[in-house]
């Protein structure tokens, strides 16, 4: 009998959020594995992504069960999660030889290169580390707990495009990093389209999408932050009650939807003013508020500034 999908955020709704999906880069590594040894990454205060480009393995995620590493497999690891992978040896995955290939100095201008062992590597993995957030708010990955295993193919040119990300960085030229967190924000998508027919229920696992109803909510926020949005209208879109919506949201997002709804309003204020062309009034208007001056103290208390001095500097 063949499993159906979980029930999944609708498709006109995530749409909507990716729309405002920003991603940006922690690091980004090339691991390089040879026959007979153990390589130790992770520990990041950052969700992972890693994609097996070559050969086979396994990966063990926080000493849970080990996962088979085969061409085109993609995990998604947790923030501070310990990963491991293994290529085996003579004696299968006993005898492993360790390398511990975490450090402290990492940066998204450059690609680093970690090697277990010598000769040709059995397995090659591209490894970055990142944060995507939607509308700069919700955290996409941030309540994640446990990894997130999807098994893609060759037709789906995923390590297409890790490898141009790679190649990018490598070549230090103007808009390197902006092009690469522009081709991990593809592989993330890719992803998150798996999530509305994969069987597997890693969906229910990020915070945002595990609610569709919440989900729709953020959405409408996220696109239009200037309209007049309340706390009933909002309730109104995720079909519920104004507490459950609100309990729920806060839930989910991990902060009350007005306090969202403001940081959205206000992150769009922000880039507006920075453009330049818009007079404060206009911004002002744009992001919801009613009046000039409520719209300057609201500017003030969140970035310390004046929405003025942003302007002048357009």
């Amino acid at each position: 009998m063949k499993e159906h999908p979980v029930l999944r955020i609708s498709p006109a709704d995530l749409e909507s959020l990716l729309a405002t999906l920003e991603v940006n880069f922690v690091a980004l590594t090339e691991c390089l594995v040879s026959t007979g040894y153990s390589l130790q990454l992770g520990g990041v205060n950052a969700p992972g992504i890693h994609y097996n480009l070559v050969g086979t393995g396994r990966a063990i995620v926080d000493n849970l069960d080990p996962v088979p590493l085969v061409p085109h497999t993609l995990i998604v690891v947790p923030p501070k999660a310990l990963f491991r992978i293994e290529v085996e040896g003579s004696n299968g995955f006993s005898g492993l030889l360790p390398v511990d290939g975490r450090t402290d100095k990492r940066s998204p201008d450059t690609v680093r290169k970690v090697t277990a062992g010598g000769g040709d590597p059995s397995l090659v993995l591209v490894c970055g580390y990142f944060h995507a957030t939607y509308g700069a708010c919700a955290d996409l990955f941030g309540g994640l707990t446990e990894p997130i295993f999807e098994q893609f193919s060759a037709e789906d040119q995923v390590d297409v495009k890790l490898q141009a990300a790679l190649s990018e960085l490598m070549a230090q030229e103007i808009g390197s990093g902006a092009m690469s967190a522009a081709l991990l924000k593809q592989v993330i998508v890719m992803l998150l389209r798996r999530s509305l027919v994969s069987v597997n229920a890693w969906v229910e696992r990020l915070s945002v999408l595990s609610d569709p109803l919440v989900a729709r909510a953020l959405a409408a926020m996220a696109l239009r932050p200037g309209d007049e949005h309340s706390l009933h209208s909002l309730a109104h879109v995720a079909c519920l009650s104004r507490s459950a919506f609100a309990a729920r949201f806060t839930s989910a997002v991990g902060r009350p939807p007005m306090q969202v709804l403001r940081e959205l309003r206000l992150r769009q204020a922000m880039n507006q003013l920075k453009a330049g062309g818009a007079t404060i009034e206009v911004v002002a208007r744009n992001a919801g508020y009613a009046s000039r001056s409520s719209f300057i103290k609201a500017f003030r208390k969140a970035y310390g500034i004046e929405p003025s001095e942003v302007r002048r500097g357009a």
